[in-house]
């Protein structure tokens, strides 16, 4: 069963087509990358995904239900979750009152029942030393992972995540890989990454959709999308290799 679906999604802004009749498909427990170069259309589905852009036409399917004109915070409370490129967070509070915000959402718990949620997720995140912390106190690196957490504590059916590894350095991408790993594993969640970090999306993704100029070009498994001469002439490069597929 796909438990999200994108059918036909067309999106201009004047003269540019940012999404041309783009079709994405994503099963339960199923995770998916969404590639290509800068200015493919990647954020702008997401964006459409969540609400936040309006297709010109087309649907957007959430467990079987349409949601194209629906909010974004009734997206949310559907089973909807999401990060972004450059990371938002409440700087105000610390990041146990960020989680909070997160199990919030789609929860009629008390204040101590939400410190419980956020905190287990907290403590799955490997945040639980810096609960209590100042977000202005975090490394980049762990305010990202707050971010990560408080989407998880929506209880979402699907993530998507937004460039979750950008500025991280090589350790904190492992750790992130690692993380999210065991949610799918913990939660069962369905994930859709956007990442231009190919080392990332190859020990991840079960399927890779790959977008250029707005148009789908490619469809497939790591091993077959790193195969594919249109992906690597417009994305990956001639002789692409990557070692772990």
């Amino acid at each position: 069963m796909n438990v999200l679906e994108a059918r036909g999604i067309r999106k201009r802004y004047g003269g540019l087509a940012a999404l041309a009749d783009v079709d994405l498909t994503v099963a339960k427990g199923q995770f998916v990358a969404v590639i290509g170069p800068n200015g493919a259309g990647k954020s702008t589905l997401l964006n459409v995904l969540t609400g936040l852009v309006m297709p010109d036409e087309g649907q957007v399917l959430l467990d079987g239900q349409i949601i194209t004109r629906m909010a974004t915070n009734r997206r949310i409370r559907a089973g909807l979750g999401r990060t972004f490129q450059h990371g938002r967070v409440f700087a105000r509070l610390n990041v146990l009152e960020n989680v909070m915000t997160g199990a919030a959402i789609r929860s009629d718990l008390n204040e101590a029942g939400l410190r419980d949620a956020a905190m287990e997720i907290i403590e799955q995140m490997g945040l639980a030393d810096v609960a209590c912390e100042a977000i202005d106190s975090l490394s980049y690196g762990r305010r990202r992972m707050v971010e990560l957490a408080r989407a998880v504590a929506c209880r979402p059916h699907v993530l998507l995540l937004d460039e979750p590894a950008a500025g991280l350095n090589s350790g904190e991408v492992d750790q992130l890989v690692d993380r999210l790993t065991a949610l799918r594993a913990t939660h069962g969640l369905a994930i859709v990454l956007i990442e231009h970090n190919m080392g990332m999306v190859m020990r991840l993704a079960e399927r890779i959709f790959v977008l250029n100029f707005g148009c789908r070009i490619a469809e497939g498994t790591p091993a077959e999308v790193q195969a594919d001469p249109t992906v690597l002439a417009a994305y990956l490069g001639e002789g692409y290799v990557h070692a772990g597929v």
